[in-house]
């Protein structure tokens, strides 16, 4: 099925005020998100993913490793993490909701130690990538880093929260402060709402 990009939840300027500026915004869903279903859709054309899902995509080309396939498992990855990190921020500015705080309090002994963790983890990422808090299938909850496109749908982990640590993710805002990137993010963009209802 052709890859489709979708609207941003919220209009371009809604998290303007924090912290992640229209312009950002614009060139990071606007162009880079719409180039990966472009070019996702151009290279599916014709093969056998052509009628699988997104996730059935990421997984095989992942599972696969052929190169001939790298190309396909980029832009649907990269498609896919998007669509997740739309969704995983907000303009509303939600609390925390108790069932996610209880579980990261068992799991890393207290949310701050968490957010300490998911900096620590996005900005020791060398290169393009990104840092996710997943549920792992034992249940338990873990802070992870991927290199490029890659996410938790390849080690069969659910993808809680994820943050882009693509340059273009924060340079418009924070030019080269990928840690300032990542603390802003934590503090004022996360729909913890989403976050909760992933679990």
């Amino acid at each position: 099925m052709a890859f489709e990009l979708p609207d941003l939840p919220y209009s371009h300027d809604a998290l303007a005020s924090l912290g992640m500026s229209r312009e950002t915004l614009e060139y990071h869903h606007d162009l880079h998100h719409k180039a990966y279903v472009d070019n996702g859709n151009k290279l599916i054309a014709g093969t056998e993913w052509e009628s699988k899902t997104l996730e059935d995509i990421v997984k095989g080309t992942y599972a696969s490793g052929a190169v001939a396939q790298s190309g396909i498992f980029n832009n649907a990855s990269q498609h896919w993490n998007h669509m997740q990190f739309w969704e995983m921020m907000g303009p509303n500015g939600n609390s925390m909701p108790g069932e996610l705080a209880k579980a990261i309090d068992e799991s890393f002994g207290a949310v701050e130690k968490f957010k300490q963790d998911f900096s620590a983890a996005g900005a020791g990422q060398f290169g393009s990538g990104w840092c996710w808090l997943v549920k792992n299938a034992d249940g338990s909850l873990a802070v992870t880093k991927t290199e490029n496109g890659v996410n938790p749908l390849c080690f069969n982990q659910t993808a809680l929260l994820g943050c882009d640590v693509w340059e273009h993710s924060y340079y418009i805002d924070f030019r080269n402060k990928r840690p300032a990137y990542l603390a802003n993010f934590l503090d004022n963009l996360v729909n913890w709402e989403n976050v909760a209802s992933r679990m």
